[in-house]
């Protein structure tokens, strides 16, 4: 009786081991990456992950180090007080491309790995994502940025799809906890992707919700549970960057970050960058080649382009040093316009100064301001200025007269109460170069180069000035003045005019003289080339000083 009982057993055993077997054998079967094929689409992907191809120039010369970044050791260090200590915030990079705001990020962020008191810890992720390319879908079936919920109407659900369980997937916000998201044009990302990303910020977490979702089904796991009821983590810092004006951002995004500013690139800098460029890729190139690279390179991304295919070329003829044919020979091919050069003429002249502006994300510029009076009806004619521009969202614009025209005006009703005789003879303004110009800081330049028409006198060419001028002659605070004396600095320039409410200590150190001013007699009796104070020529009625007009109000 055991002995029948034993082979009972032993038969089940048998079946059910069968059955199991051809069960797993039909499974493993009905699995696409499974079997024969599966492994044949292995070989060859492991076969063409052999094949490599050589390290580009690009990422053989990309900075390893701040060292290695040329140009930006205010940007840097600015980035490290904001992400290094014990309360980092999300912050906003401006600049133009090719200047080292992706590299910069990365090493800051493996700085604050070893600053003591950081809360990133040393395994904290770098995640980086370009927000031209973001795939946006307004359904919410996929979002690679914020996640999304797998719902289990979709094909490729799965087994948990099968029985009616919808299932969030994580995004980038999620995969960046506890490090750092970098978001590449942050300016370009999707307005409805940007108001989802400025939640996110203040919840630290990303939520999701699903028609399919049901809190009271014993069948849904646990973590979906905990997912849909708390959410993803998500607490991470924020670093975009982007080559756009601070302007063109959205109000909300930019209130939640600290910005910071990369500049544009030197000439000698991006001479710097070539002549790296062409020693690691194993070229010997002379500094007067690589200063050329400097004069049509816009940034180091460039330079390293130009090296690149002049050592090619070099190389065709079996040389291996980079010559000026080849400098050129790549300049021409790749139609590169040489940039505008950086020096301003010093002389003192009469009728032209030295005004300051700032173009994209706050880079300062120097620009002539010319001006002559001629016979004519007391006419003030400018030139080289925007006359008019939209305002306002879609739907709703407004069309209004230029900054820079205003100024303009007021400019002459303040040069008739100063006892400058407009009338019998024209004055025109000009700004040459071709770059139209916006705004009221140019005010103060237009009348020193009107008042120097007007006598006759020259102003001096070392100096530069900024600042809007009111009718009443009062010379008031405007923005980008750090950028706009560096500017001056670069140019040559021994000396800056800045309103008095644009003062700051630190400008004591800017490698150039800056002298604030207050009112316009002040900044003229500062501009003229004798140091004098001016005085009317004969024929002008003389309506006193700035001091007077104040008491007239």
């Amino acid at each position: 009786m055991t002995a029948l009982l034993a082979a009972v057993q032993l038969l089940a055993t048998l079946v059910m081991g069968i059955y199991f077997f051809r069960q797993l054998r039909k499974e493993k079967q009905a699995q696409p990456g499974t079997g024969r094929r599966g492994s044949r689409e292995m070989d060859k992907l492991l076969k063409l992950r052999a094949v490599r191809l050589s390290e580009p120039l690009a990422e053989r010369v990309r900075p390893a180090c701040f060292e290695d970044i040329v140009g930006q050791a205010e940007g840097i260090r600015a980035l490290k007080a904001i992400l290094c200590g014990p309360n980092p915030q999300h912050v906003i990079i401006y600049g133009p491309p090719g200047i080292g705001k992706t590299c910069a990020a990365r090493l800051v962020l493996e700085y604050a790995k070893h600053t003591p008191g950081s809360p990133f810890a040393k395994d904290a992720p770098f995640i980086e994502m370009d927000a031209t390319c973001v795939r946006f879908d307004e359904r919410a079936i996929a979002d690679p940025l914020l996640g999304s919920v797998h719902d289990p109407i979709y094909q490729g659900a799965g087994p948990l799809g099968v029985n009616g369980v919808p299932q969030p997937k994580p995004g980038a916000v999620t995969r960046a906890h506890g490090g750092v998201l970098f978001l590449d044009e942050i300016g370009e990302l999707h307005p409805v992707q940007m108001n989802k990303l400025l939640k996110v910020l203040e919840d630290r977490r990303v939520r999701f919700e699903s028609a399919y979702y049901n809190p009271e089904d014993g069948t849904v796991p646990r973590y979906i549970h905990e997912v849909f009821r708390h959410g993803l983590p998500a607490d991470f810092r924020l670093v975009g960057a982007t080559t756009r004006s601070p302007e063109t951002l959205p109000p909300a995004l930019r209130s939640r970050c600290m910005e910071v500013y990369f500049r544009a690139l030197e000439p000698e800098e991006v001479a710097d960058i070539a002549a790296g460029a062409a020693r690691r890729s194993g070229f010997g190139m002379a500094r007067e080649e690589a200063a050329l690279i400097g004069q049509y390179a816009a940034c180091g991304r460039d330079a390293v382009n130009i090296v690149q295919m002049a050592a090619g070329a070099a190389q065709l003829e079996g040389r291996t040093a980079i010559g000026r044919a080849d400098v050129e020979w790549v300049l021409d091919c790749g139609r590169y316009a040489a940039r505008p050069a950086s020096g301003a003429l010093r002389a003192p002249a009469v009728g032209r100064v030295h005004g300051l502006a700032v173009y994209g994300a706050q880079q300062g510029a120097v620009m002539d301001v010319e001006a002559v009076a001629v016979r004519g009806q007391g006419r003030v004619l400018v030139t080289g200025i925007v006359e008019e521009e939209e305002m306002g969202p879609d739907g709703h614009r407004l069309r209004r007269k230029s900054m820079a025209r205003a100024s303009a005006e007021n400019v002459a009703t303040l040069l008739r109460r100063l006892g400058y005789a407009l009338d019998g003879q024209d004055l025109h303004i000009n700004f040459p170069g071709g770059a139209p110009v916006d705004g009221p800081s140019a005010g103060v330049a237009m009348a020193a180069a009107a008042c120097s028409a007007l006598t006759g006198r020259a102003m001096d060419g070392a100096t530069a000035l900024t600042g809007e001028v009111s009718v009443t002659g009062e010379i008031r605070a405007v923005g980008g003045v750090p950028a706009k004396i560096e500017a001056a600095r670069r140019a040559g320039l021994t000396r800056v005019l800045v309103p008095r409410a644009n003062w700051m200590e630190r400008f004591a150190g800017a490698g150039i003289e800056v002298m604030a001013v207050e009112t316009l007699e002040e900044a003229l009796a500062a501009m003229w080339a004798s140091g004098e104070p001016e005085t009317p020529r004969a024929g002008m009625a003389a309506a006193g000083t700035l001091a007077a007009l104040r008491a007239e109000k």
